[in-house]
């Protein structure tokens, strides 16, 4: 088989091409600092890049609402303690009216209004929101837990809950009854026959002070489990900070050039595309027109 001139031509611009493209190539990623800018640089480092990111959104929705939940929870925890101090307030006032050997109308009448008072901030706490959300309302649409009589309009049953990582769900409210007791034995409603009772029945007060005392456990164990449940948050804040680095890493691992390696790479690939122009200068024989010139 006679191989031509042209032939020669021909095959040793392919190669000189292909090292171009090469010394392109590597250029294009020193420019971009990354390895992958196309589906076809890397079908499977692609794949990888897409996953990976797609981890990354997920691991971001979720710092979201970790910072939600955060927020939900210290509002509610600082909330009832200022209820429990207010209550305890109360609790003051209402052994107060139980001493009947100092006490006159004058004084009673004091500390009934007081009370009153006190129930009425009270109130007003166990309405405050989050957002336009009650705290203590659970799902209900509405702005407030507790209408102006002390009843409860929220929902108990369904709870707010935030995904907090691909495996945990944590309720983030809490609703009225469980913190303050059942209709009827709440403590708004407990805190209003204290003010009534200290005047008109100041008997009554000996029990109105044991109920009161059941409300007040149950609002410290509803402190006590919103604690609980910002101990688990604040965990998973801090694993998910960790898988979000890794994440990083994983995805600069797959994007990014290594630019030592990258360069190196550069600086052979174009000896080698110098040295294939010399040796294709010397295997090409010159044409006719060369002797003309």
């Amino acid at each position: 088989m006679r191989i031509t001139q042209r032939a020669v031509a021909l095959t040793s611009l392919q190669g000189l091409n292909r090292n171009l493209d090469a010394v392109g190539k590597l250029q294009q990623q020193l420019t971009s600092g990354r390895l992958i800018t196309m589906p076809s640089d890397s079908p499977t480092g692609t794949n990888r890049a897409m996953q990976t990111r797609s981890d990354q959104s997920a691991v971001a929705q979720q710092q979201r609402n970790i910072t939600d939940a955060k927020s939900w929870l210290e509002q509610t925890d600082s909330t009832l303690q200022q209820m429990l101090d207010m209550t305890r307030k109360v609790r003051d006032l209402t052994v107060q009216g139980l001493s009947t050997g100092s006490q006159n109308d004058v004084s009673a009448q004091a500390i009934a209004t007081e009370a009153s008072s006190l129930r009425d901030g009270l109130l007003s706490l166990a309405n405050r929101t989050i957002g336009t959300r009650p705290l203590f309302g659970g799902v209900t649409p509405g702005t407030k837990a507790y209408d102006a009589s002390g009843t409860y309009v929220g929902l108990a049953g369904p709870r707010v809950t935030r995904r907090v990582s691909d495996t945990e769900v944590i309720q983030v409210d809490t609703p009225g009854p469980q913190a303050f007791g059942p209709a009827g034995g709440d403590l708004f409603a407990i805190v209003d026959k204290i003010a009534t009772d200290v005047v008109a029945n100041p008997g009554a007060l000996s029990t109105h002070l044991t109920d009161l005392d059941a409300v007040m456990k149950g609002m410290l164990t509803a402190v006590a489990d919103v604690g609980a449940r910002a101990a688990r948050v604040e965990r998973e804040e801090q694993v998910n900070s960790d898988r979000a680095l890794t994440l990083s890493s994983q995805l600069a691992e797959t994007e990014n050039i290594d630019l030592p390696n990258t360069i190196m790479r550069l600086q052979m690939q174009q000896v080698g595309y110098e040295a294939a122009l010399s040796a294709t200068s010397k295997a090409l024989q010159p044409t006719l027109l060369d002797y003309l010139r």
